[in-house]
């Protein structure tokens, strides 16, 4: 299997990293415990996309929160998009892994808020193909 390019494993890593961030922000709670169960909860990707995911740091889209929503919601497509093209199978377990992630990090503090809750959906919604 080929390897990522620079600009895939960018998106890659906007997504996964950008998909936490959103659901850290969308209400106040215990950031270094949602940090380590986004962090935790990676080990849930397929091998290849973690290893794409460790490899580099994280870029967010820059601007208001609602352009970095806005970027963050795009790379999920993009990155759906890639992983499609080269292994269905890891397209959906990525899609799992990125769901499930977030909603660790969402109940890291004991309960999930419905703000919380609503950027999860938007993150589902731009993981379904």
């Amino acid at each position: 299997m080929r390897g990522y390019t620079d600009e895939e494993s960018r998106t890659l890593r906007t997504a996964v990293y950008g998909a936490m961030v959103l659901v850290s922000v969308a209400e106040e709670g215990a950031l270094d415990q949602e940090s380590h169960a986004g962090v935790e909860a990676m080990a849930t990707l397929p091998p290849e996309v973690r290893s794409v995911i460790d490899a580099g740091a994280p870029e967010l889209p820059s601007g208001s929160l609602a352009d970095v929503e806005d970027g963050v919601l795009a790379a999920l497509r993009a990155s759906m998009s890639i992983l499609s093209e080269r292994s269905p199978a890891d397209a959906s377990a990525f899609a799992a892994a990125v769901v499930g992630m977030c909603e660790k990090v969402a109940s890291a503090d004991g309960r999930v808020g419905e703000d919380e809750d609503a950027v999860i959906g938007k993150v589902r919604a731009a993981l379904t193909p």
